[in-house]
């Protein structure tokens, strides 16, 4: 039977958890990799699979500029509105949740944690998602910031829609580029090795998957620790 001290005791979520989308909740990443090869392909182009990996979580003026490169001769917008086009048509076809997402977001849900979607993709994109997956209560897409990711700026920005201190919250992210935002932000972050290894650094958690994440893992790093739940070996 609990008794008063154990609450007292027992590390308290926190204030707001912040989620990349790309990657991090749902696998959309073979279907961001598939549209540049398609379109560097009709450009007379090459662009493989680890060019595809290498621009992973990569804004979408940063990645015009490279398939630009690489032979796509086309402004911002027509390259973003092919590749939005094609990512939404897979989606569309059923939301590809990432392993143990979808309940990880449920257990917050109702725990009563207040969550922001952060995602360097355009709201074309993150609106419908969030619309489909009724968990955030703010977003802040790509194309609603002036610096994306990797400056903390959205980070910043969801924290503040929420209203609450960005140092005290946990932050969800998958790619190197994401991963430098939330960490420049202050916020706490959990790191997602799906497509590329994470590095340890200070302030840092890292996991193999959202199934091996708990609330209890959650409170934890929101109270200063720092996990490894990544498989050992």
């Amino acid at each position: 039977m609990p008794t008063p001290s154990d609450d007292v005791l027992a590390p308290a979520l926190p204030p707001a958890v912040l989620w990349d989308m790309d990657g991090t909740l749902i696998d959309t990443e073979p279907f961001w990799i598939a549209a540049e090869i398609e379109l560097v392909e009709a450009h007379g182009g090459v662009w493989t699979h680890e060019d595809g990996l290498n621009m992973v979580g990569s804004s979408m003026d940063v990645s015009a500029g490279i398939l630009r490169s690489r032979g796509v001769d086309l402004p911002d917008d027509e390259i973003a509105a092919f590749l939005n086009s094609r990512v939404a048509a897979g989606v569309a076809a059923g939301i590809p949740w990432q392993p143990g997402a979808e309940r990880l977001l449920k257990d917050l849900k109702a725990a009563g944690v207040p969550m922001a979607l952060v995602t360097s993709s355009f709201r074309v994109l993150a609106e419908p998602f969030a619309q489909a997956a009724p968990f955030f209560d703010v977003v802040v897409a790509g194309d609603d910031v002036a610096r994306p990711k990797p400056d903390p700026e959205p980070y910043l920005r969801a924290a503040e829609g929420l209203g609450v201190d960005v140092t005290a919250c946990v932050a969800f992210e998958d790619s190197r580029s994401g991963i430098a935002s939330a960490v420049a932000s202050g916020a706490r972050v959990v790191a997602i090795e799906v497509m590329q290894p994470v590095a340890p650094r200070p302030g840092l958690s890292r996991v193999a998957s959202l199934e091996d994440v708990a609330l209890d893992d959650l409170a934890r790093i929101a109270g200063g620790d720092e996990l490894d739940l990544r498989p050992a070996g």
